[in-house]
């Protein structure tokens, strides 16, 4: 007895210390993959879809503020998107800011951006935030017309005040638009038209391909068609409102903002933390440092006129009021499931058509 109670307590006990070392390796993977997750170079990667002297200082100022090095690309909506999605498993960027929230909440539906709510998100209103904390709003800006009065006068057209107006025989090849696939302005545009035509996608490509002749061309930034209207390239440009004033500013005072009478669609600028990032500790310092006044301040010292997100940030006075502005309801998440399927239609249905 003595001996097979023996033998049965070294059975168990050889079965207890195989468990315990199982259990030991498995704890160390753990803490070794959490170890691994958690290193941090100190250096933030930011893929940036401000402009980019917006970006540039933004990114100086946070290094200032913080301690943290930080760095940026600056690429368009469209183009950022593709490049987060390409590096998916080896995460070349750690942050994502600027650009409008339907890009994000593509992006956030294909698992690209990680949740992330920060402790300065509290004073964000939720209709410029994403309930699931993928991404956070710290700017919006209006979208508008950016008109060159002198041509214009010459065609005999009066400023536009109507999505009408831009499909006058007058303006043929006379009209500056991104394309939606590269450009956030565009596809916020675009997305705008859905809703103007009570969510009727067939609809809202038809009032494009009516556009298409007065197009001149498709651009890849949002904001370069308010270059082209200041040049006299065209007549008028289809862009955020913000970005026609900084053209102004730039030293073009004939331009001329206005916005449609039945309704324009809006951006909601995010920031988000992309899927494993390299540096998710520094990632989170920027993202609660870029929802801070300090942050949102910096726009306009750079001619970037948006409105900001945090209500106790400074307002300039050159910044396009949205309360005079009768805006469509516009929803980021909405706009970004159907971003991929949309874009795919215009480009086959619209952009490569013939123009007569």
């Amino acid at each position: 007895m003595t001996t097979n109670r023996w033998r049965g307590n070294r059975s168990l006990l050889a079965a207890v210390l195989a468990a315990s070392t199982v259990l030991s390796v498995a704890g160390c993977a753990r803490e070794g993959g959490s170890n691994g997750a958690s290193k941090d170079s100190g250096v933030v990667h930011v893929v940036c879809g401000a402009t980019e002297d917006w970006c540039a200082a933004t990114t100086k100022k946070f290094s200032e503020s913080t301690g943290v090095k930080a760095d940026f690309v600056r690429l368009s909506s469209g183009e950022a998107l593709a490049r987060i999605k390409a590096g998916k498993g080896n995460a070349e960027f750690d942050v994502w800011y600027g650009g409008p929230a339907d890009g994000y909440a593509a992006a956030g539906g294909e698992g690209l951006l990680e949740p992330y709510v920060s402790p300065n998100a509290s004073v964000i209103p939720d209709k410029y935030k994403d309930p699931q904390g993928t991404w956070t709003g710290v700017y919006v800006g209006a979208l508008g017309f950016c008109s060159n009065s002198e041509l214009l006068a010459e065609r005999g057209i009066e400023v536009p005040d109507s999505w009408e107006d831009l499909l006058v025989p007058k303006l043929a090849k006379d009209i500056g638009i991104a394309h939606p696939s590269t450009s956030g302005t565009a596809y916020t545009t675009l997305w705008t038209q859905v809703q103007l035509a009570g969510g009727d996608e067939g609809k809202a490509l038809d009032y494009m391909r009516k556009l298409h002749p007065n197009v001149l061309q498709y651009t890849k930034s949002g904001s370069a068609p308010g270059q082209m209207t200041a040049r006299g390239e065209v007549a008028v440009g289809i862009i955020f409102a913000h970005d026609c004033v900084a053209t102004m500013e730039a030293g073009f005072p004939g331009l001329k903002v206005s916005f449609p009478a039945e309704g324009t669609g809006y951006e909601t600028g995010g920031v988000a933390l992309v899927t494993n990032a390299k540096n998710q500790t520094s990632a989170r310092k920027f993202i609660d440092w870029a929802l801070t006044t300090e942050a949102q301040e910096i726009g306009p010292t750079v001619k970037a006129y948006q409105f900001p997100t945090n209500p106790n940030a400074k307002v300039s006075e050159k910044v396009v009021p949205l309360a005079g502005i009768k805006m469509v309801e516009y929803d980021a998440v909405a706009a970004g499931k159907a971003k991929s399927a949309l874009n795919k239609r215009f480009d086959t249905e619209v952009a490569q058509a013939p123009k007569s």
